[in-house]
């Protein structure tokens, strides 16, 4: 095995590295967004909300995340362009939507379970306190779901990492591009895939100690419901 073929391809590698990383970190913090916006959804009584919601994360968890992202890339988005007179979406941008949209959906799932895991009772003491419905779920019942929704939503975060990768299929210049690329040229086929996955494994590595830290943070606090202030 040739690991010379790294250095003079490294600055392809750096690329995919950022790319990598940059898409991971766009997707979850959209996802986040997408994720608590259709978990509230789903909790929701009016069926004008759930249905949409529901239908929204069914689709999304029921089909194959290569299959969203080529039909986002190839059919959506070029049509959306169109409509606007705008010129064909990037490779990137449809990366990007792609995840953040998937994400959405899991992260949707992970927020329902989470707001009800807490009891009944501490939404229905906030409300009799004189707390709305918005701010007894922002002060009272988010703070609680979080910290029990930290575990799933950490390996929601590194699975996304990892499936990151199959945006490689629309040519984007990620780690698994450049290491396919340098293949190609170099015709080794260990070394690249071998540095890829090592860059994968310090990522996911990295992300995990980060989850972990959040949650042992989180564990030494107390529970801060309203049960404590009796």
């Amino acid at each position: 095995m040739d690991w010379s073929v790294i250095v003079e391809y490294k600055d392809l590698f750096i690329r995919g590295l950022f790319y990598t990383t940059i898409l991971t970190i766009g997707a979850v913090l959209t996802g986040l967004v997408i994720g608590l916006s259709l978990g509230l959804m789903r909790l929701s009584k009016k069926l004008v909300l759930y249905f949409p919601a529901k239908l929204y994360i069914d689709i999304f968890r029921g089909t194959p995340l290569l299959l969203q992202i080529l039909f986002i890339h190839f059919a959506v988005l070029p049509e959306v362009a169109k409509v606007f007179g705008l010129s064909s979406p990037d490779a990137i941008l449809s990366g990007f939507v792609a995840l953040s949209l998937n994400a959405g959906a899991y992260i949707a799932e992970i927020f329902r379970g989470g707001i009800q895991s807490v009891e009944k009772g501490q939404m229905e003491a906030a409300r009799s306190l004189g707390m709305s419905h918005t701010q007894a779920m922002r002060h009272i019942i988010l703070p609680q779901a979080f910290k029990r929704m930290l575990p799933p939503l950490g390996n929601e975060f590194i699975a996304l990492l990892k499936d990151s990768s199959l945006v490689s299929v629309i040519a984007v210049n990620d780690l698994i591009y450049a290491a396919q690329t340098t293949a190609k040229v170099t015709w080794e086929r260990w070394v690249p895939y071998i540095t890829a996955g090592v860059l994968y494994f310090i990522l996911t590595y990295l992300l995990s100690r980060v989850v972990f830290w959040l949650e042992k943070r989180y564990s030494t606090e107390g529970e801060g419901n309203l049960d404590d202030t009796n």
